[in-house]
């Protein structure tokens, strides 16, 4: 497999379709103060420590040029996106946003991160589409805030970075958050966290504990918690949104059908309890999944034929992947027009309600 190399100076040209990238992270100055004092108190989680500790204070090239991305909301971002062909950033706020917080700090200041980028969406309407953030500290102001964010901020999906402080959103004292998603038809983008102190450690000690490995085990594996807990059972209509090719999850979908009918008839855990389908049904209908971080055309190609064509949107994972040669690669995919446009533009459209231009 040969990858794309991120220091090539060429520039994808015009394409029949819009470039919508939808996995695309900002944090507002004032959170990063935030961060700072929780990262200065005593008991601080290890994962956010190794994780935004390190981005905040280190002074290499790349944690430099991710901090300086992340808190720009105009002439920077949108100089990187001409570069690279992006026509629209669809934005979430980046990991753990609120989640790290405690529940009244947290509550309030997802307010104020939507606002923040609900006012980025205006000065830019042609650019930026945007996720609610919410905090699951408190699942009944989540969903109040679910309703703010579509029906008085305009935006219509919600972003929730995995795990709270090593609590899931399986556990049904935050299904309030599902219900509020389903009702006002808002998926949920789960994201990736840093790893809770339960699983850090032996990631962590090989180096594997972020986006090259420990992020899709810990997300995917959230995922999976939902889906086993009957989340989709219960709300039949929520729709679910998995950066990263799925953090893998439609290669496993095979085994993952077979084992789970193996562990209902083995009666070995009870929280493992009949569904009324299978796992893999609800990844092809209930979950869309995004590219973010992975151009590589196999894995696409896989991903549209076990979900559907219309499952399958792009994303860059811009600032933590920025790199212009992976549109290129994507943009050469040998695929029908059709499927292409669906990838790169309309799927986001109808994804992410997003008016066709």
């Amino acid at each position: 497999m040969q990858l794309p190399d991120p220091s090539s100076t060429r520039h994808p040209g015009p394409a029949p379709y819009l470039r919508i990238a939808t996995e695309e992270a900002f944090a507002p100055p004032e959170m990063l103060e935030i961060y700072r004092r929780i990262l200065s108190g005593a008991n601080v989680d290890p994962g956010f420590r190794g994780l935004m500790g390190f981005y905040m204070s280190s002074p290499s090239e790349r944690a430099q040029h991710i901090m300086r991305c992340l808190t720009d909301m105009d002439a920077l971002r949108l100089k990187h996106m001409d570069d690279c062909g992006v026509d629209m950033q669809v934005l979430a706020l980046t990991s753990p946003g609120v989640q790290v917080m405690d529940k009244a700090t947290a509550v309030s200041f997802a307010r104020i991160a939507n606002d923040y980028l609900a006012d980025a969406i205006r000065r830019h309407p042609t650019r930026f589409a945007g996720m609610i953030a919410v905090a699951p500290q408190d699942p009944q102001a989540a969903a109040k805030e679910i309703e703010r964010g579509v029906s008085q901020l305009g935006m219509n999906a919600v972003v929730i970075n995995s795990h709270t402080q090593g609590e899931y959103l399986s556990d049904t004292k935050f299904w309030d958050i599902f219900a509020a998603a389903e009702a006002h038809d808002a998926p949920i983008y789960l994201h990736p966290n840093s790893l809770p102190p339960g699983m850090y450690e032996p990631f962590m000690e090989a180096g594997l504990d972020g986006a090259i490995y420990g992020f899709g085990v810990e997300t995917g594996l959230h995922a999976l918690r939902i889906i086993t807990a009957g989340v989709f059972d219960r709300f039949p209509k929520l729709r679910l949104i998995l950066g990263h090719m799925g953090e893998a999850l439609p290669f496993w979908a095979y085994r993952l059908d077979y084992m789970h009918r193996a562990t209902v008839k083995s009666q070995r855990y009870d929280s493992v309890k009949p569904l009324r389908r299978q796992p893999s049904d609800y990844l092809r209908e209930n979950v869309y999944i995004t590219n973010s971080g992975v151009a590589w055309e196999p894995a696409i190609k896989f991903s549209q034929d076990f979900l559907g064509a219309d499952r399958v949107l792009y994303a860059m994972d811009y600032p933590y992947q920025h790199a212009v040669d992976e549109v290129i690669a994507l943009d050469g995919m040998t695929m029908s027009p059709e499927h292409k446009k669906r990838f790169f533009q309309t799927n986001a459209e109808t994804v992410f309600k997003i008016p066709p231009r």
